[in-house]
């Protein structure tokens, strides 16, 4: 049965303020990679979690997981898995480009934030959701609909005061593993969250401009 919208509507100078003051806001993140070991409470990610949970979805079927990540051994498992992976990558399955591309950043195959952050969050990606009796359901655009809880979730994350990277070793097949997931699920994406290190620096990069970036007809 249909229920009333939440919407709330403001007034259109207000509209304005708020839609520049999200768009500063959000521009003004960076992905880090040094992150400090100071501690996070953990609500901060629950409502972060709680917020990206609520993403449109295909057929409202909401094929998410998510895993927060807390335990400094599990960590230090994520972390190893992790670099193995990574090393593969730098030398010798990456192609060249791929590696030149990268040297801004200043990336290697040693993942230390892995273990430094208070918190991981690993999303998972359910090709089908499996009911109590195990009959499988067919999910729709699971890659769209995880990808626009991903966003809502660095978002989130980013207007709590935290910072954030999305790191995707591939293959994480070992997320599986080690934090017990099912077959039908897929590591999606490994996203870092924390306080940045004090002495923590970001590349000199810039982002395209409104023009190349969308069109207006």
């Amino acid at each position: 049965m249909p229920i009333p919208l939440q919407f709330k509507e403001l007034p259109p100078e207000q509209m304005l303020t708020e839609s520049r003051d999200f768009c500063e806001t959000l521009s003004r993140r960076r992905s880090v990679r040094d992150f400090s070991d100071r501690l996070v409470d953990r609500e901060i990610i629950e409502n972060a979690v709680k917020a990206a949970a609520s993403a449109p979805s295909g057929a409202n079927k909401q094929p998410w997981h998510f895993v927060i990540v807390e335990n400094a051994a599990t960590k230090k498992l994520i972390r190893k898995a992790a670099e193995a992976e990574e090393q593969e990558f730098y030398n010798g399955r990456a192609p060249q480009s791929w590696l030149e591309d990268l040297k801004v950043f200043e990336t290697d195959e040693h993942k230390p934030f892995l273990e430094t952050a208070p918190f991981l969050i690993a999303v998972f990606l359910q090709r089908n959701t499996i009911d109590e009796e195990g009959v499988k359901h067919k999910n729709y655009y699971m890659p769209e609909s995880v990808g626009i809880a991903t966003g809502m979730l660095i978002s989130a994350l980013h207007f709590s005061g935290l910072a954030t990277l999305t790191h995707t070793p591939s293959p994480m097949k070992f997320l599986n593993e080690i934090l017990e997931r099912p077959t039908n699920e897929k590591p999606f994406m490994l996203m870092v969250t924390g306080y940045p290190a004090e002495d923590v620096t970001v590349p000199d990069i810039e982002r395209k401009p409104f023009d190349e970036v969308a069109s207006i007809f």
